[in-house]
């Protein structure tokens, strides 16, 4: 199991509507935690968390935070 480096997270920002995307990106999106178009949500830095940023990576902006 990989555990979250010491402070590291990850905002992620959804910047590009889901609109005729599959069924699965749009529920990877809401499973980030992110509601509505223009949300931000700041998550832990781990495998899964970056696995589905991946699968979305057309869809949402993200950038590693240190703390917060």
């Amino acid at each position: 199991m990989m555990v979250a480096k010491q402070g590291r997270r990850l905002r992620i920002t959804w910047v590009k509507s889901a609109i005729g995307y599959s069924q699965r990106q749009k529920a990877t999106v809401r499973a980030l935690g992110l509601r509505r178009l223009g949300d931000s949500v700041v998550q832990d830095d781990t495998a899964v968390m970056r696995g589905m940023v991946n699968k979305v990576r057309h869809l949402v902006q993200v950038e590693e935070v240190e703390g917060e």
